[in-house]
């Protein structure tokens, strides 16, 4: 979420656009794309994935070839980058993430090889409409479809039935992570640094959801029937803490949520809880 001066807030909201509009000011920043896809020379529908020096990848070449890509056509009709990435031969659990705002799967793709081989979970991800390799441009109705499309690419081509998809959601990516969950059960839900909705990330105040409102994941919750594992920083600057826990008590069926006493927005995956915590949840808690 980038800053807003006053002025610029007040022409959103006092003559309230439309909400794709607000959603778009405050909340997509695609980066550079960090990433190119190579036609796989064996098959067509395959593609091998080129990163550039920005994606930081911190695996060996070999690694890189744990990582398929491919596109996918959402119901509004852009083609989008889609990525798996095996990260384990006896993981039982596929993890969907949709990751945070101003990243690709570029910059990604290390980050999930090393989530997936430590917590054993293979990862499959995707670039929303505008960002990476992806077509269209971002907006809260694409959101939903690129997630839609990557759900159904998720279980067609790789077989993997609802109850062994983890959907994982990121700061902008819970938005999608919570649509899809809250109209299909799945085998659990991790909502990391979550948003009640756009207006009360720009106007604290915010007691309701108003007509023109984005991304009313505050509203959508009480609908997801799935175990869900809420993780929020509690020094969070950019999506206050106060969301993750209007989250959590609005979840029918929350598990032990994970606050980072000390953690951002973006560095809550440096502490030694995180992966304790995903572990727990993935091989004990899922499992009995």
């Amino acid at each position: 979420m980038n800053g807003l001066s006053l002025s610029e807030l007040c022409c959103l909201f006092c003559c309230p656009p439309c909400p794709s509009r607000i959603a778009a000011k405050l909340a997509f920043l695609p980066p550079e794309p960090t990433y190119s896809f190579t036609e796989d020379e064996a098959s067509s529908s395959k593609f091998t994935i080129a990163l550039s020096e920005r994606a930081e990848w911190q695996y060996t070449e070999r690694e890189k070839e744990s990582v398929e890509g491919f596109y996918a056509r959402t119901s509004r009709g852009n083609r989008i980058a889609c990525l798996f990435v095996r990260c384990s031969a006896t993981a039982r659990f596929t993890i969907l993430f949709s990751h945070g705002n101003a990243v690709d799967l570029g910059q990604m793709s290390s980050f999930y090889l090393g989530l997936g081989s430590r917590i054993n979970c293979n990862i499959f991800s995707y670039d929303y409409s505008g960002y990476g390799v992806s077509g269209g441009k971002p907006s809260e109705k694409n959101l939903y479809a690129d997630i839609d499309a990557a759900w159904h690419a998720l279980r067609t081509r790789y077989g993997i039935s609802p109850e062994n998809i983890i959907l994982y959601g990121q700061s902008i990516g819970t938005v999608p992570t919570v649509d899809l969950a809250a109209r299909y059960e799945v085998g659990a839900v991790v909502l990391h640094s979550p948003l009640m909705s756009g207006m009360r990330v720009a106007f604290p105040n915010t007691k309701r959801t108003w007509f023109f409102d984005a991304f009313p994941s505050i509203d959508k919750v009480p609908k997801v029937t799935s175990p869900v594992l809420v993780i929020h920083g509690t020094e969070d600057e950019v999506i206050d803490f106060s969301h993750g826990l209007a989250i959590y008590e609005r979840c029918p069926r929350p598990v032990e949520p994970l606050w980072v006493e000390g953690a951002g927005h973006n560095d809550v995956e440096l502490y030694n809880q995180y992966l304790e915590r995903l572990k727990q949840f993935v091989s004990v808690e899922l499992v009995n």
